[in-house]
């Protein structure tokens, strides 16, 4: 029997490693053909992270992984485009100094991985604002950017008023970039487990599409009854 795939988040991994996947291919598919700027809201393990993988798989061109899933057929995979990673599901951030470079050191981790190179003298926004600058400009390919748990620094001080307000701020400033940066950017997924309606990411991006609540997205994570009772039936028919 394939394996489950428990604690995965890596789409490559999934396929390589053999694991049982539920197709979320069609859903990716239909975000790319229909626009560009999405947000999503789910609880925490519900696959939020292996679909922001997908998608990232899918820009990067990587073929021969969706080999038999629905998209394999129907995409265009002959242009890839660069994609800028940024996850806060790692670690605790607890003060305006952490976050600060908690998002350098994650900020530098794609510029490695990119191949670019961009001045660090910034403020997080600043030094967000030019990676997409400069990695525009390497690529000469408009850039993906994708970003898991937008809330979590929220999140984890939601108890500690003072520090909560002050990383909404930063989190305000950092996620207004995107606005500004329209013309170099291709597409931007967003995810989170809440919506904070104070977060700019919401009052300054007019045209994002929050596909929360829309029932065409309803199972774009997680499983449905027949996905149980057809995928997983070899660990269910005894």
């Amino acid at each position: 029997m394939k394996k489950l795939p428990i604690g995965y988040s890596i789409f490559k991994d999934v396929i390589e490693e053999n694991c049982l996947y539920v197709d979320k291919t069609k859903f990716a598919f239909e975000l790319i053909a229909s626009g560009r700027y999405y947000f999503l809201s789910r609880p925490r393990r519900f696959g939020k992270s292996l679909f922001l993988d997908t998608l990232r798989t899918i820009f990067e061109g990587k073929k021969e992984l969706f080999k038999g899933l629905y998209i394999y057929d129907k995409y265009d995979w002959n242009r890839n485009y660069p994609v800028i990673r940024i996850s806060f599901s790692d670690g605790r951030i607890n003060s305006q100094e952490a976050f600060n470079l908690y998002v350098e050191e994650i900020l530098d981790k794609n510029q490695r991985d990119l191949n670019t190179i961009s001045p660090k003298s910034f403020s997080p926004s600043g030094y967000f604002k030019r990676l997409i600058e400069e990695v525009y400009k390497a690529y000469k390919q408009k850039v993906v950017v994708l970003i898991d748990e937008y809330d979590k620094p929220i999140l984890d001080n939601i108890e500690n008023t003072e520090v909560a307000r002050e990383l909404r701020e930063e989190l305000k400033s950092f996620y207004n970039v995107i606005k500004g940066a329209d013309e170099y950017l291709k597409f931007v997924f967003i995810t989170g487990v809440s919506k904070f309606s104070k977060v700019s990411l919401f009052s300054g991006l007019n045209n994002l599409n929050d596909i929360t609540l829309n029932p065409n997205y309803a199972t774009i994570c997680g499983y449905t009854q027949k996905d149980i009772e057809t995928i997983f039936y070899d660990y269910l028919k005894e």
